[in-house]
């Protein structure tokens, strides 16, 4: 006898909870990502660091996920092992990273190895945190499931802001804050998390599969806007920090540079991809990239005319900014995850990661020697041609995926 499920399409029911679950876990686990970023200030101190220094505490980690996401492409881990079960390892990994960084640490000779480690189990949370959300969401509303995840992994990443913001916490303390939540990830994701009816199963490691999205034409467009998103994006997170401090309109404390990165990069970033999603669903993939890359690139321009600008305006541009950088994060992996062969998404999207992560450790690393040169007044201009040329990419993809008219 044949159930309701088969005839009908997939077995959805409990989708809801679950794509909920998937956001949990990237706000819980996301927490460990900026937490030496958040508390940089103080270590700068305490450990005498210098400005290269410092770039390294984010640095360390970038560089750490794209090593993460390259071996787990090459082994086609998501798509060989279970996917909660390898989430909920790499949520372990990176609290545990982060723990002993607290307790052990006294100078980057420990700290950057322990942060390129964050950055390796990371890469085994987010995407493959990408792949179980598409196995519960059907391609009508993948647009407005993956806008949530990338809300999560926003509001996830600015937490440390936020802990840093409440109060003079030591910076120990912050870290071990940030590794308890990630564990939290990792036991949601061991106990109750589980993989949808639309994950399909998982195949033999082949190394061609790691370069798909790069040979095809429609996953190669779908890579190519989400590079030129990430040249831009971290750089931003990862400095605002800087351009709130010399701003001239203004003198802020460091619980008031938290709090208004927090809502820049966690509420409006989480505004900004929820929106994201929605206007892929509802107007198209391409659309929705193209409206917010032109808006954040604009942003990058507009940044010096703001400079000496009232704070309650500043504070509403850098609220633009900080929806737009992040609305159309959502829109890359759900065009990669709908055009790439289906046995291997978890690969494809891992591979996209990879190379967009390596693009934001070289624009967080040259943003400064920027603003050396030129303050950081002008230094954003250097983040501007990556959305720019991003939003040409989503523009040609929407051309060819569009449905002709007979």
């Amino acid at each position: 006898m044949t159930s309701p499920a088969s005839t009908t399409g997939p077995d959805l029911r409990g989708a809801g909870l679950q794509r909920s679950l998937v956001a949990l876990i990237q706000v819980l686990g996301l927490a460990v990502w900026f937490s030496a970023t958040a508390i940089a200030p103080t270590l700068r101190g305490e450990w005498d660091l210098g400005d290269t220094s410092v770039v390294w505490l984010t640095g360390a980690v970038q560089i750490g996920f794209v090593v993460g996401a390259l071996t787990s492409s090459v082994l086609n881990l998501p798509d060989r092992m279970p996917p909660q079960r390898l989430v909920a390892l790499c949520a372990f990994g990176a609290a545990g990273s982060t723990a002993l960084l607290a307790a052990l640490a006294d100078g980057l000779w420990l700290a950057l190895p322990l942060r390129f480690l964050t950055g390796a189990f990371l890469a085994g949370v987010y995407p493959v945190g990408m792949k179980l959300m598409a196995s519960w969401s059907l391609p009508v509303d993948r647009g407005r499931a993956f806008g949530v995840l990338v809300g999560a992994l926003t509001l996830g990443s600015a937490l440390p802001h936020l802990i840093s913001a409440s109060g003079p916490l030591p910076w120990r303390a912050v870290m071990l804050t940030a590794s308890a939540f990630t564990l939290g990830a990792g036991v949601v994701a061991l106990t109750v998390l589980r993989p949808g009816p639309l994950l399909a199963p998982g195949q033999r490691p082949r190394a061609r599969h790691a370069l798909a999205g790069l040979r095809t034409r429609a996953p190669l467009l779908a890579n190519l806007g989400y590079f030129g998103h990430m040249w831009e994006l971290y750089a931003l997170w990862t400095w605002l920090p800087a351009f709130l401090v010399h701003q001239p309109a203004w003198e802020l404390s460091g619980a008031g540079v938290s709090a208004l990165t927090f809502l820049t990069v966690g509420v409006a970033g989480l505004v900004g991809a929820l929106l994201g999603g929605w206007g892929a669903d509802r107007y198209g993939r391409s659309p929705a990239a193209v409206a917010a890359m032109t808006t954040s690139a604009s942003c990058c321009l507009l940044a010096p005319l703001l400079w000496s600008s009232s704070p309650l305006l500043l504070v509403v541009f850098l609220l633009v900014w900080g929806a737009s950088v992040i609305a159309d994060s959502g829109v890359f992996s759900t065009a990669l995850s709908e055009s790439t062969d289906q046995r291997y998404v978890g690969t494809a999207l891992s591979v996209q990661t990879a190379i967009g992560f390596t693009l934001s450790v070289v624009t967080i690393q040259l943003l400064p020697l920027l603003a050396d040169e030129v303050g950081w007044r002008w230094a954003f201009w250097l983040l501007a041609p990556g959305p720019a040329l991003g939003a040409l990419a989503m523009l040609r993809l929407g051309r060819i995926t569009a449905p002709r008219r007979s």
